[in-house]
């Protein structure tokens, strides 16, 4: 599948084919926003934390499976490929699997803060470069009550999203603060990923 631009601005353009290695709607709108084409390959991998493994090193490891997962040409292509989790107390919050679940999930985390880690990696098969990072950003919910966590549920936004909300969403009023980056919590740190962008000549700034 190819992702075209946002017809209201182009900031950058592509200067290698990209691949975005994701099939999140979220993502996709954000580099689309920027102006960047690219294509959309999905992968099925195994997204299991292992015993004990901290949130940092697992959304550097998914982000890295991914990446090779969707290696599908081996010319001068660029993978971008991405994977965030939700920690509460050194607790891992993966996708709930219904309304209950989501609405458990939300009751947790109302009143106290927790982290949003989103690893991404940058892959390119031919000339041999594969980085990877993780990015933090602390998020605190107001406290609310059980029954307004069990009505934002029963919307079923939160069902395909790490920790049960969507801070550009309906789940947005849930959020009392944040510190560090709001794209960051959205799936994609687009400061970080833009400068390693440009730094690798990936992408180039639209002349106006």
């Amino acid at each position: 599948m190819t992702a075209a631009p946002s017809p209201e601005a182009r900031i950058f353009r592509a200067q290698r084919p990209l691949i975005l290695a994701s099939g999140s709607p979220r993502r996709r709108k954000m580099l689309a926003d920027l102006g960047l084409d690219f294509e959309i390959v999905t992968t099925e991998i195994d997204e299991t934390a292992k015993p004990d493994e901290k949130a940092e090193h697992l959304v550097k490891r998914l982000a890295a499976a991914k990446a090779h997962a969707a290696l599908v040409t081996k010319d001068d292509s660029w993978i971008l490929s991405a994977d965030t989790a939700v920690v509460i107390n050194s607790t891992i919050l993966g996708k709930p699997g219904n309304n209950e679940e989501a609405a458990v999930m939300l009751t947790r985390l109302a009143g106290h803060r927790h982290e949003v880690w989103t690893g991404f990696g940058l892959l390119n098969h031919q000339r041999n470069i594969f980085i990877c990072h993780a990015i933090r950003t602390e998020v605190r919910f107001a406290d609310w009550p059980p029954e307004i966590c069990r009505a934002y549920a029963a919307t079923n936004e939160p069902l395909d999203k790490a920790g049960a909300y969507g801070i550009q969403g309906l789940g947005g009023f849930m959020i009392q603060e944040i510190s560090g980056s709001y794209s960051n919590v959205v799936g994609l740190p687009l400061a970080e990923i833009l400068t390693e962008m440009l730094r690798l000549d990936i992408i180039k700034v639209v002349q106006s």
